[in-house]
């Protein structure tokens, strides 16, 4: 219990735990794809593994190997130094000499009268250097001068003793362990070998979970995927068939909600028809007249509502010409003593046409009832298709822009959604916006009334 007060009290005070900030660094700088994130789990471990082999292989192995070659060079230099000191009736060193090279494989040389040359920068990669230093200081305690560099297979090692410098060039290979690069390539090579197994074999379990992602994107862009099947692990196919079934019951959820609308709007369209015929035997007196507007006037609200819960019924999704489109919504507004400027661009975007235009047209329609001027224009940015309608009317508050898309919703001050006082309009152009994928974005407009942009994906 006390622990459990104690992190209350903490998530209270609202002080970020150390777990809390690694997570948000984390989803920060992760890549968004399972993919990717997969590779990250796979390859982490492997160049962590792969960086603690060549470490302990570079402290321990590698440079035990040299401080131990480097030892029994000092040694065997050493030895050639005590024999000089020891049987000085060599005079011209070739005894020594002939030792050195005969029985230690040593290129030895002795001169006189010289000085050590002056000290030379350390390479880069100084762990020779380093070791065969600290032997010959510890060893044999006189100056000396090195050069690993000058040739590349071989050291040049020099020692003042006295009146004269010992120069030693030996090979490389005797003072430093030079096949540890064979154990980086090795350990190079089954890293890459590896992580191109794992990398095939993430691609082919992760293609599924991809397949699935797409096809429900369609599914909600309304545009079908004939071709998905159930793949990859079972857990994957569990997830696939279950979206399978999901979309079979809302498809077929769709189709019984549009045949009983479609026997609901058959009979009120007859009741509506007799209606008509009974107020033309009526003759054409000032009370008729009113009935036959109420007539109309119903005729569109039902039309609007059925419109309304029918959405975007069976129709499906089809490349269509965005230009061709809204000059065809213009022109029939213009018919209406409407002036509209159109900027369309031209792109063929995969959409539901009959159920777009009706979109496009609402805004144009609600444009055209409360603004003079009119503004209709569409560009594709990036991957989205973006089509503004723009007008110079009274506009919409910046704290209802969210409301006027509800059902029924009114503005007493302002504008109405649609032209027939239903308040509907809005809420199918939106409606019909996100059955694409999309949505609609009302703002200012700079022709001082509103702005209306239809924003779906391509």
């Amino acid at each position: 219990m006390v622990a459990l007060s104690e992190n209350n009290n903490s998530a209270v005070d609202g002080k970020p735990t150390l777990r809390s900030r690694f997570s948000r660094f984390l989803e920060r700088h992760l890549p968004e794809g399972l993919y990717p994130r997969s590779l990250i789990i796979v390859v982490t471990p492997m160049v962590l593994l792969q960086s603690m082999m060549a470490f302990i292989f570079m402290e321990r192995h590698w440079e035990t190997v040299t401080k131990r070659l480097s030892r029994a060079t000092t040694q065997d230099i050493s030895m050639l130094i005590d024999i000089y000191q020891t049987y000085p009736q060599d005079k011209d060193f070739e005894q020594l000499v002939r030792m050195a090279n005969e029985r230690l494989n040593l290129s030895l040389s002795i001169v006189k009268g010289e000085e050590l040359p002056a000290p030379k920068p350390k390479p880069f990669f100084a762990l020779l250097d380093d070791t065969l230093s600290r032997e010959i200081t510890k060893r044999i305690g006189r100056p000396f001068w090195i050069d690993s560099v000058a040739r590349s297979k071989y050291v040049d090692i020099r020692i003042k003793v006295d009146e004269v410098i010992f120069r030693v060039i030996t090979r490389r290979s005797r003072t430093y362990a030079s096949n540890s690069e064979i154990f980086i390539i090795w350990m190079i090579g089954t890293s890459l070998v590896l992580l191109w197994v794992a990398i095939i074999f993430l691609r082919n379990q992760i293609r599924p979970i991809q397949q699935l992602a797409d096809a429900a994107q369609s599914f909600g862009l309304g545009r079908d995927d004939p071709e998905f099947r159930p793949r990859g692990a079972i857990e994957v196919q569990r997830a696939s068939v279950a979206f399978l079934q999901m979309r079979q019951r809302i498809e077929r959820h769709v189709e019984q909600r549009t045949a009983m609308l479609a026997g609901v709007s058959h009979d009120l369209r007859t009741m509506l028809t007799r209606f008509k015929l009974q107020l033309a035997l009526l003759g054409d007196g000032p009370d008729v007249i009113e009935l036959r507007h109420d007539v109309d006037e119903m005729q569109r609200m039902l039309e609007d509502y059925m419109a309304f819960v029918r959405g975007d019924g069976d129709e499906t999704s089809v490349e269509t010409d965005i230009r061709a489109l809204l000059e065809d919504i213009c022109t029939r507004a213009r018919s209406s003593d409407c002036e509209i400027d159109l900027n369309p661009v031209e792109i063929d975007v995969p959409i539901k046409p009959n159920a777009f235009k009706r979109c496009i047209s609402n805004l144009v329609t609600n444009a055209c009832r409360f603004g003079t001027r009119i503004a209709v224009s569409s560009r594709a940015d990036g991957k989205y298709l973006n089509i503004t309608v723009e007008d110079d009317g009274p506009g919409v508050p910046e704290d209802l822009r969210d409301d006027v898309f509800r059902p029924f919703f009114r503005i007493d001050d302002a504008r109405n959604q649609d032209e027939t006082g239903t308040g509907l309009g809005l809420a199918i152009a939106r409606d019909i916006a996100r059955s694409h994928g999309g949505d609609i974005r009302l703002s200012d407009s700079p022709l001082g009334g509103l702005r209306a942009q239809v924003r779906i994906p391509l």
